[in-house]
């Protein structure tokens, strides 16, 4: 391995467990806990109301992001930096986990700061620790905390480049393949809820909440998304979406 990729790996290892630090202090705990309920409500009321959800491309927010902070209250005011430094996942190496979309794990570390970031994008796999997206961004604020994310892996295995890559015949492949996904979740989320660690405790609530937006609010999603792929625009009101 080159000197350079070391000193890489190593700052980011750093970056990573400087995150960490600060995000274990109780009162930042706190508040992100308060805003990840209050946007959790929010998606479940817009889902029961059958408020129109129209997809939002998050390309734009991505490519303006090299100014943006760090979202950590302790980050020292640091930048993102250009997306291109640290979103290096492969689309070959993609967990099949991840929901379709613009964001995907591919191979990340297994330091487990994705939750403590973004818990209502990311969850863990159980076989190497990686970090799968669960949920896709609606907003640039949402960018900021997948971007964080990413930024924070070591790996450099975080990509966002997905709308390259997918299209609405393999999100109905995926689609048609949720039951091996759901019977995952469930297994996953039963031996880690009863974990004497809480790190994983938090884990098995996020696959609860995986689980529970797979069964009502997903599919919805997704034929947007997949609109969004065959037209690229978003739909138009009264437009027909395709089908899964």
């Amino acid at each position: 391995m080159q000197s350079g990729h070391v000193d890489h790996v190593v700052d980011r290892k750093v970056a990573a467990a400087d995150l960490s630090l600060s995000i274990l202090i109780t009162a930042a705990s706190a508040d992100r806990a308060l805003r990840a309920d209050e946007r959790l409500k929010t998606l479940r009321s817009h889902t029961s109301a059958n408020v129109q959800v129209v997809y939002w491309d998050p390309a734009p927010a991505v490519e303006a992001s090299a100014d943006v902070e760090v979202a950590s209250l302790l980050a020292g005011g640091r930048r993102l930096g250009p997306p291109e430094q640290y979103l290096r996942g492969r689309w070959t190496d993609r967990d099949w986990r991840n929901v379709p979309g613009a964001f995907y794990g591919a191979r990340t570390d297994s330091c487990w700061t994705g939750r403590e970031i973004a818990p209502l994008h990311v969850v863990y796999e159980a076989e190497f620790g990686g970090e799968i997206v669960y949920r896709q961004p609606t907003n640039s604020s949402e960018v900021q905390l997948l971007l964080t994310a990413a930024w924070s892996d070591p790996f450099c295995a975080y990509a966002a480049d997905g709308d390259e890559h997918w299209t609405l015949d393999l999100v109905r492949q995926w689609w048609t393949e949720r039951e091996w996904l759901a019977a995952w979740i469930d297994q996953v989320q039963h031996q880690w809820s009863a974990s004497d660690r809480a790190d994983e405790r938090d884990n098995a609530a996020g696959l609860v909440e995986f689980g529970r937006y797979l069964d009502d609010g997903l599919e919805a999603d997704l034929r947007d998304y997949g609109f969004w792929l065959d037209n690229r625009r978003p739909r138009q009101p009264r437009e027909a979406l395709p089908s899964l």
